[in-house]
């Protein structure tokens, strides 16, 4: 049996369950496995021994308990996701789901009691295939200016992408430029690592035009193998004031002779909320230059349709957290048949993030929706890796 790299404190209401259910995860290969039955003896246990990397929590222990035993792991950054198992009802599960998420830790999943096994084997599966660090290290401390600038002088800042796809057909629509630090000793670490120094120095800018570069070199390949790819980057709202801006990524377009319509740039809810005035003039300059804009995570914030109304925005990105236990909860239906009514009434296109199970797809579609993202359809891939995946993917659809 293969070692699982994880570390995993279990959390239970009586020494036996908790004991049977670490016994479950050792049979199941995980390399080290801690039991608590208080809130205060997990806590002990993890500042003994350091972070783990998922945590399963018994939420039918004392709700105070266990509110301070979250507090306590997010305050002193002891634990990657939660796993949430109870035997509460879909709605009380669901509210104590959102607090996980609310208190700023990773909720991987929800497993009913009695514990079924193929149910923790997949959410595990689903933790080690999780792109938050490929290398299957767990970043803790973020990194310093001089690191990440080192990082950029050096070229180990790389470009990922993520297809968003036809829910309907399996077709790629287009895809999502994503950043990856490819550190020499630490692995392939995630945009929370450096992102922070990067927007704090004033960076964006840098890390942009470098994506721009990949991207539109991809581009260019792609088409020379007859796939015709729209790419997408991520543009935070404080870059808008630059003047320069769309005039310097006009000049890339035109030195790699590529269209602006061959681009899409998504922009997040709550940073187009704090945006100036002056911001407007770069969006309308790049929709005059052939470019789509998206407006990302919508719904994670607090939306504001006066801005949805006045800014040129011709695709709307729902928050992947509305997907989660989509088919139990008729509010995220709710939520998600909405937003492509607006999406409609506006003539804006609708992408559902954070799809990664053919049930979802099923209801999404039963919804309405046909462009989505997520692991169902590919996670984050180097450029080399996404265009032989598009060869697949047309080997596969020649073949039937």
């Amino acid at each position: 049996m293969s070692m699982l790299p994880l570390r995993i404190l279990v959390l239970g209401d009586t020494a036996s369950g908790a004991s049977g259910v670490a016994n479950r995860l050792r049979q199941a290969g995980c390399q080290e496995v801690f039991v608590a039955t208080e809130s205060v003896q997990a806590l002990a246990i993890l500042e003994q021994t350091g972070p783990v990397d998922i945590t399963l929590c018994d939420l039918r222990m004392e709700n105070a308990g266990v509110l301070d035993f979250l507090q306590g792991m997010d305050r002193f950054g002891l634990a990657g996701s939660i796993i949430v198992s109870s035997t509460l009802l879909a709605e009380a599960r669901s509210v104590l789901g959102s607090l996980v998420a609310l208190l700023g830790m990773a909720l991987q999943g929800d497993v009913s009691k009695p514990l079924q096994p193929g149910a923790l084997q997949l959410l595990l599966a689903k933790h080690l295939n999780e792109p938050i660090n490929e290398s299957g290290v767990l970043p803790v401390v973020p990194a310093t200016e001089e690191e990440v600038r080192r990082a950029l002088a050096g070229h180990q800042l790389h470009t990922y992408f993520q297809p968003k796809f036809n829910l309907q057909t399996g077709d790629v629509c287009s895809i999502e430029a994503l950043a990856r630090w490819h550190h020499p000793f630490k692995g392939v670490l995630p945009p929370s690592v450096f992102m922070p120094v990067i927007e704090r120095c004033g960076l964006m800018d840098e890390l942009l035009f470098l994506q721009l570069e990949h991207g539109l070199r991809l581009q260019r390949q792609a088409l020379n193998q007859g796939f015709a790819l729209n790419v997408a980057f991520n543009l935070h709202a404080g870059q808008l004031v630059n003047p320069d801006l769309t005039g310097r990524i006009q000049t890339i377009l035109a030195a790699h002779d590529l269209p602006g319509s061959g681009l899409t740039f998504e922009l997040t809810e709550t940073g187009l909320l704090e945006a100036p005035a002056i911001s407007l003039e770069s969006l309308v300059r790049l929709r005059m230059m052939g470019c789509s804009l998206s407006i990302d995570d919508f719904g994670a914030g607090f939306s504001s349709l006066q801005r949805l109304c006045q800014l040129p925005f011709n695709e709307i990105k729902l928050d992947g957290e509305f997907v989660r236990g989509l088919k139990h909860e008729p509010r995220r239906r709710a939520v998600i048949s909405s937003t492509l009514a607006l999406g409609e009434a506006l003539g804006m296109s609708v992408v559902v993030e954070g799809i990664e199970t053919e049930e979802q797809r099923t209801v999404l579609l039963e919804l309405g929706c046909t462009q989505g993202q997520g692991y169902l359809c590919a996670r984050p891939m180097s450029a080399a890796s996404l265009l032989n995946w598009l060869d697949l993917q047309r080997g596969m659809t020649a073949s039937y």
